[in-house]
């Protein structure tokens, strides 16, 4: 198993709370991750609320729940029973009172927006949210690694039956599947009447204009349906943590800011299979490219800065970045994202950095080495810049 991020943060929440959220898409790694918890508890209790007998367990949800008041009980895809929190918010009391403050339970869930309104309802100042993204490199690649081996994680994603698959057909296989079934079964489970047909275009087109701004009059006039229908499935695909609407950059700088977001599909495993890219050679010769591997890094530094405010910068004059990270010390970074090996920067760029005027400047490129460009900016490798956002995260956590 490869040591994720999250745990540790995981286990000092633990700690601290009576319950933890730990949100993630399907098959990222979150029951994994939770039993390596149970490791720690070791009378912890487990219950699949996909399985029947499971949730018949909780026809007395109050008196099974009290039944195990000294235990950490663990509740995976909790948002298939959302009467649950109601309950929840009683018992996490009666337990304090009997003396078990912290680490009571742990809530497993694939749909952000289900869960974080119904917890924020009844479970108000006792849950903490950990998010768990696929792989990232920085804990794939611990020691050395090749170009190769970074490209193959960009080609494949980071889900780890994807990028553990013994060849590029066979993850390509696992992640059909992976779309297919959210497409036909998951999201269906959760409610909403969505024909999966259109719902898999709209996914596509997404992955067509990965990192474009989000034009949902176009993407409705594609599909027959009304913008409004575009932005309802949107909303759903980023609660269930597929997509990502990176917003605006706002302030008051006298100019004319682009307001809209931007949207990438989060995994780039997923942008592949979604155009039936199988290989790197495939990837390389698409024109969508490009705007993948910006997207790759994208999640990578705002995965890896989860204390900073992430946006994108463009006015209506032409300057602009890719990415915005503000820390929680309010020092700004602007980061370029280029996918040559011998990049440069547009004058757009430049404009940015004066109207933003940041304290570093980053130029994000497969390069073989750190060097320093004019007025400031520092070309840097994937792996560099992300550890860079992460000791100046940590310095602002």
């Amino acid at each position: 198993m490869y040591q994720r991020q999250s745990q540790q943060k995981l286990i000092q929440l633990l700690q601290q709370f009576p319950a933890v959220g730990l949100l993630g898409p399907r098959q990222v790694g979150k029951t994994t991750l939770a039993f390596a918890q149970k490791a720690l508890y070791p009378d912890a209790l487990y219950l699949d609320l996909e399985l029947p007998s499971a949730q018949r367990q909780l026809d007395d949800t109050e008196a099974f729940l009290m039944a195990h008041a000294q235990q950490l009980v663990i509740l995976d895809e909790v948002q298939r029973m959302p009467e649950l929190f109601g309950v929840l918010r009683g018992v996490i009391d009666q337990r304090r009172r009997m003396g078990q403050a912290s680490g009571q339970f742990l809530l497993l869930g694939s749909a952000t927006g289900v869960l974080l309104q119904q917890s924020s309802e009844s479970l108000a100042g006792r849950v903490a949210y950990v998010e768990l993204p696929p792989l990232q490199a920085t804990e794939i690649f611990t020691g050395t690694h090749s170009v190769a081996d970074l490209n193959a994680l960009w080609v494949r994603g980071g889900f780890p039956l994807s990028w553990l698959a013994k060849t590029d057909a066979d993850s390509m296989t696992w992640r059909e599947v992976f779309i297919a079934t959210y497409l036909e079964k998951d999201i269906p489970a959760l409610g909403p009447r969505i024909p999966a047909t259109t719902l898999r275009r709209l996914w596509t087109m997404l992955a067509h204009h990965q990192g474009e701004l989000l034009d949902q009059s176009k993407l409705a006039a594609a599909l027959a349906i009304s913008g409004q229908t575009v932005s309802r499935y949107i909303d759903l695909l980023c609660d269930l943590m597929l997509v990502r609407r990176l917003p605006a950059w706002h302030g008051n700088v006298g100019k004319r800011l682009i307001r809209a977001p931007k949207v990438y599909v989060r995994d780039s495993g997923l942008v592949h299979a979604l155009l039936g890219l199988s290989s790197l050679d495939a990837v390389l010769g698409h024109p969508v490219a490009g705007l993948s591997w910006e997207g790759f890094v994208v999640e990578q530094l705002i995965n890896a800065a989860s204390q900073a405010e992430a946006s994108f910068y463009r006015t209506s004059n032409g300057a602009e970045v890719d990415l915005v990270l503000t820390f929680r010390n309010q020092e700004t970074w602007t980061i370029e994202i280029k996918r040559s090996s011998a990049p440069s920067v547009s004058r757009g760029f430049y404009q940015a950095a004066t109207d933003l005027g940041p304290a570093r400047k980053l130029l994000v490129a497969p390069v073989a080495q750190t060097y320093p460009m004019k007025e400031g900016i520092e070309v840097v490798d994937v792996m560099t810049a992300i550890r860079w956002v992460t000791e100046q995260n940590q310095s602002n956590s």
